[in-house]
C-alpha cells in the first residue's frame, strides 16, 4: 500500500469516531469566523474550506447566508459524514470534493475562489515539494484579491496531532510560503483546548492576494 493510500486509510478510521472524540473539534469556531468577518464578503462569494473533515463551520456558514461553500477533505468518510449532516439540517446539498492537496486532481480545476479556509491542514505536509504543491494551488485557484486564512500550529504548538508528526509555523514562514503577492491583513495568537483538555497553541492568518 502506498504511502497517499495510507493517509487515506489514516483519516478514514479517525473519523469513524464520534466527532466530539476528535482532538482538534471545535463546537464554536470563533477564532475562523473573527477572520471570516473581517474579508466582508457576498453571501455568494465562493468559500473552499480544505481539510474540512466534518468541521462545523460550514454549519455556521450557511446560518450566516453563505451560499457557495465547497468542503474539501482526504476522506471519504469524513465528507460524506459532513454531507449527510448539512442535507439532514439544511436539505442543503453540499459540494464536497475528496482530493489531496499535494497531488490535486480536482481542485486544480477550481477558479476564481475567493476565500481559501485552513484550519489545520497545512501543518501536516512535512516535505519541501508537498509545502509547495500547497502554496501553488492556492496561486493557481484563488480569485484577484482573494484571503487565504491559514490556522496551523505555531512555534510552540505540538509536535504531533492524531498520531502524525507536524510542521509549526510562524508568521514568516506562512509569508514565505505564500510569497510576495499576498498581503497580511490580520494575524493573531490563539491557544486551541481540545476535547481532552489539552493545549494546542495555534497562529491564525489572514491574507489577501494583492
Amino acid at each position: 500500500m502506498d504511502y497517499s493510500k495510507n493517509l487515506v486509510s489514516h483519516w478514514d478510521a479517525a473519523y469513524h469516531k464520534d466527532d466530539k472524540q476528535l482532538g482538534w473539534f471545535e463546537s464554536h469556531p470563533e477564532s475562523t469566523l473573527q477572520l471570516i468577518y473581517a474579508c466582508n464578503l457576498k453571501k455568494d462569494a465562493s468559500i473552499l474550506n480544505v481539510g474540512s473533515g466534518t468541521t462545523l463551520l460550514i454549519d455556521t456558514l450557511l446560518d450566516q447566508g453563505y451560499t457557495n461553500i465547497i468542503a474539501n477533505d482526504l476522506s471519504e468518510v469524513a465528507l460524506t459524514k459532513l454531507k449527510r449532516r448539512i442535507q439532514k439540517k439544511y436539505a442543503f446539498e453540499l459540494n464536497c470534493l475528496s482530493d489531496d492537496l499535494t497531488n490535486p486532481s480536482k481542485l486544480e480545476k477550481l477558479q476564481d475562489i475567493d476565500l481559501w479556509i485552513d484550519r489545520a491542514v497545512l501543518h501536516f505536509f512535512l516535505k519541501k515539494e508537498e509545502q509547495q504543491a500547497y502554496f501553488e494551488l492556492i496561486h493557481k485557484i484563488l480569485a484577484n484579491k482573494g484571503y487565504v486564512l491559514i490556522a496551523v500550529f505555531s512555534l510552540d504548538g505540538a509536535k504531533k496531532c492524531c498520531g502524525l508528526d507536524v510542521q509549526r509555523y510562524n508568521l514568516e514562514r506562512l509569508q514565505q510560503g505564500l510569497g510576495k503577492a499576498f498581503k497580511l491583513i490580520k494575524t493573531f495568537n490563539f491557544t486551541y483546548i481540545n476535547p481532552f483538555g489539552g493545549e494546542r497553541p495555534y497562529i491564525y492568518t489572514l491574507f489577501q492576494r494583492r
